[in-house]
């Protein structure tokens, strides 16, 4: 299932055209929405690059046409968003290529980036406005949304997705909406169900400690709540059967079962958490400091939900210390040093990788540009340097002076071609994929063993280190 939205871009007041479609770019390409740029392909362009050369499919489209409309548009940006769980980055980002080349019929240069710091996934798809040809536009059309929505249903069917079914045109129109988004009410009975697990006394106390779980409450005959992100209260006996305040009271003295009727929301939660991606996944986390947090006046139901919650995460600490037969402490503290060495030379490594790709990336940025802008250069010398001339195409003789200039830092015999760095390119982002995978997997590992140390630390305290007799004592009894 994806919602698709089409929005067009245009130059900002007060930016170039430049920097305004490079605004853009930069952000759907940020490293961390984007798992440093692993989620990034493109067509008829380089990523790098990409904002330099619509600017200059713009230029020729001007030579070509001699057309400047006022108000154009510079791009088109496809939002593609994905319901939770239902497909993997990559799937993602294979998907927004396919719904990109066949939606432009692969006359527009693009962009396809995959975020991956949402719950849902999603694309950004950034296509040139000016053909590859520069000698026309994109035509935009009467109910072009509704066109883009069903090619992407098509795809989405095709690689075994979901799709939404509209009943209505103004159905449709809400796709965009993400119509997988948790209404405030649904987020409200789920907490609600959260809160029924610390097992409260008496209806009293569950709103107890639904205030503690930052709610404001209203009393009354026909008591309400209010959850942070909302502006009004919400009646119980709106929030439908299983919530209003005799249900509930039900619940709680047993005459109903929580197991039963929260099923659904458990059912939702154990789905999410089966289909989230290894990366994302961590097995256990820190013990909750308990005392700490009740000397910052965590109330009684805080205290139950903490001590249930150290206790699974010491079991998850010692099964996992168990799985990977770590049988004494030294080993522990070596596996997490180990572990973290590793990590931070990965890190290095990458740092390296990335370094030169900027590199590499820059110099094909200014070979290309030197290429682009050869012609009125020598237009501006012939001029005799004119300001007259200079100022008419101030931009191509600024890039072109910019390339000479980086070009003056090699030999003019070992001045690098395109056809090298891009074999160069290729190699070394082949290995910093290689290395971000290496990368990953130590990340988790190095978390998994430090916090398990410190939850041993903390569950066995300064002795353990200190003790003579460690060696005898294996953390995983």
């Amino acid at each position: 299932m994806a919602a698709t939205k089409l929005i067009t871009m245009h130059q900002n007041k007060g930016l170039s055209v430049l920097d305004s479609i490079a605004n853009r770019i930069d952000y759907a390409e940020n490293d961390d929405k984007t798992e440093n740029g692993q989620f990034i392909t493109s067509y008829e362009c380089n990523p790098k690059t990409a904002a330099e050369e619509f600017a200059l499919s713009k230029k020729e489209y001007f030579r070509i046409t001699g057309r400047k409309i006022q108000g154009d548009i510079l791009a088109y940006q496809i939002r593609q968003s994905f319901k939770p769980g239902e497909v993997t980055p990559e799937q993602a980002n294979a998907i927004g290529y396919e719904t990109a080349m066949r939606f432009t019929k692969g006359n527009h240069a693009f962009v396809v980036a995959t975020h991956t710091d949402r719950e849902h996934i999603h694309n950004h798809i950034i296509y040139n406005s000016t053909a590859l040809d520069c000698t026309h536009k994109f035509k935009d059309f009467f109910l072009v949304g509704i066109a883009l929505q069903k090619l992407s249903d098509e795809i989405c069917l095709e690689h075994g997705l979901s799709v939404i079914k509209p009943r209505s045109y103004s159905e449709r129109s809400k796709r965009t909406e993400f119509p997988w988004k948790k209404t405030k009410r649904a987020t409200v009975c789920e907490d609600i169900d959260k809160a029924l697990y610390q097992n409260p006394s008496s209806f009293a106390d569950l709103l107890k400690v639904l205030h503690e779980m930052g709610y404001d409450i209203k009393p009354g005959a026909n008591p309400s709540i209010r959850g942070k992100d909302q502006k009004r209260f919400v009646r119980f006996r709106s929030l439908g059967p299983g919530y209003t305040v005799e249900d509930l009271e039900k619940t709680i003295a047993g005459e109903s079962q929580i197991d039963g009727r929260t099923s659904k929301w458990k059912e939702k939660e154990t789905q999410r958490q089966s289909t989230s991606s290894d990366y994302r996944k961590r097995d256990f986390d820190l013990l909750v400091n308990i005392e700490e947090k009740l000397r910052q006046g965590k109330g009684p139901g805080y205290e139950r939900w903490a001590k249930i919650f150290n206790l699974k995460q010491m079991s998850q600490a010692l099964l996992f210390l168990q799985e990977n037969d770590v049988r004494d402490y030294e080993t522990l503290a070596e596996k997490a040093d180990s572990s973290s060495r590793l990590f931070n030379e990965l890190s290095q490594q990458i740092k390296v990788k990335e370094a030169r790709l900027s590199q590499i990336a820059e110099m094909r940025k200014h070979i290309y540009g030197f290429a682009k802008t050869k012609e009125v250069y020598e237009g501006y010398k012939k001029s005799g340097y004119s300001k007259k001339y200079f100022e008419k195409y101030r931009e191509e003789i600024t890039i072109h002076k910019a390339a000479k200039e980086a070009f003056s830092k090699y030999p003019k015999e070992k001045i690098p071609k395109m056809k090298e760095l891009n074999a160069e390119y290729s190699e070394v982002l082949s290995e910093k994929r290689r290395l971000y995978q290496e990368y990953q997997n130590a990340k988790k590992e190095m978390k998994d063993y430090v916090i398990a140390k410190k939850n041993i630390d903390a569950l066995l305290g300064d002795d353990l280190k200190n003790s003579p007799q460690r060696d005898e004592q294996a953390p995983t009894k």
